[in-house]
Formats: C-alpha cells, structure tokens, sequence
C-alpha cells in the first residue's frame, strides 16, 4: 500500500498534556503536508486549530477524555462547545464502568445524546479494548452502532493497552457494514499500520506514522504532498 494512501487514513494525533501550541501547528502543517485525514487534538486547541487551518483539514477533538466517566451531560456540554470551535470530528470516550455493569442500555443513551449534538460532523466512540472481555467489545459493537456513531474506535492509548489485529478482527466481524473501525493506540510501524487497514480499520489514530514515513522515505515532507 502507497505510503500516501496509508496516511490518508490517519488522525494525526497530539494528545500530551505537555503539548504547547507551537506543537500543535506543527502537527496542523504536517496533516496538510501529509494529506492525513484529520488533526486530532486538545479541546483547548480546537478554536485555535480551525482558524488556522481555515477548513483545509478537519480538526478532530476528544470528548470525556481519556476515562469516559464523566457525566451525560458533561460530556454534551464539552461536545457543543467543541463544534462552536469548529470541531469537524469528536472521538468520545464509553463509560467504561458502565459496560463493565452490563449497563449497555445506559451507554447507548448516552451515546445517542452525544449523536444529537454531533449533527453531520464525524462521531468516534472509544469503547478501550485492553479493558473489555471479547463478550464486551462484541456487544458494543451493537451498543455504538444502534446509537447512530460513525465509528467504534478500539483505545484512547492512555490506557494498558492499544490496538491489536485481533480486536480489529474481532470488531469487524461483529460490526454492521456502516459502522467504520478506528484503531488507535501503540501503532508503531508503516507495516502494522497497513495490516490494520486490511484487517477492516478506516481510520488509524496516530502521533508517529509521519515521522516514520519521513525516515523511510528520506524525504523532504513536501515531496508528499498529495498529488505530488
């Protein structure tokens, strides 16, 4: 696969407490340069990153990051505020203690509120597979898909675990056809990043691929312009 196909499929992802704004215009130029996806970045940077950007990339955001605990209604509140910024996408965090109730019934609610005030833009719900039994991931593959998500996405990567081709599987195999796969968390390598691609993921959530594709390529960023 095209190095420029595979980062097409990226968020390009800066999530560190430490990140400075310098650090995330830097991340917006590379998303261009690179043609990835999204950038995904701090809600404190949303507003920032869409004028700077100016519509020339979509700028995903995180909702009830990074324990998904937080109330309904905090988790609302933070979604609208994310879109009067300009957010393109949210990737919201699953109570992960609610699924591990069996309290399914209350996370597809609390998803579908988030749905509403999502609108047309791009919903991702983490559900954080490295926590989940394989009966878990697998119901709440119906769970995201009956409160109208865009995606199920598999980690926030502050967790004991990332993506892994199994869960990938897994989560294909149990999901409708229109509900789309993120994997994110620990992907590490251009080859894994392919192979999860082929295993059914559309979107890869990442902070490294770009630097390897410079490395691997040798290049100049600007000789990965799109088109280019």
């Amino acid at each position: 696969m095209d190095i420029r196909e595979i980062l097409s499929h990226c968020d390009h992802t800066l999530l560190k407490q430490t990140a400075v704004w310098e650090d995330v215009r830097r991340l917006c130029d590379e998303g261009l340069a690179f043609g990835t996806a999204s950038v995904c970045i701090s809600p404190c940077y949303v507003a920032r990153a869409a004028e700077y950007l100016n519509g020339r990339l979509p700028v995903c955001t995180v909702i009830g990051f990074p324990n998904g605990s937080s109330t309904a209604a905090v988790k609302c509140f933070e979604a609208a505020e994310a879109i009067g910024d300009g957010a393109d996408e949210l990737d919201m965090v699953a109570n992960i203690g609610w699924i591990k109730a069996g309290m399914f019934r209350e996370v597809r609610d609390e998803i579908g509120e988030v749905r509403r005030i999502c609108g047309s833009r791009i919903l991702k719900v983490i559900i954080e597979t490295c926590l989940l039994t394989e009966e878990e991931k697998t119901e709440m593959c119906r769970v995201v898909s009956d409160a109208g998500a865009d995606y199920i996405k598999t980690s926030t990567g502050f967790s004991a675990g990332g993506a892994t081709f199994g869960d990938v599987r897994l989560l294909r195999e149990h999901c409708p056809p229109q509900l789309r796969i993120k994997a994110a968390g620990g992907i590490s390598t251009l080859e894994d990043a392919e192979t999860f691609l082929s295993l059914g993921a559309d979107r890869l959530g990442t902070s490294r691929l770009i630097k390897l594709a410079k490395e691997q390529l040798r290049a100049n960023p600007q000789d990965l312009l799109q088109g280019g």
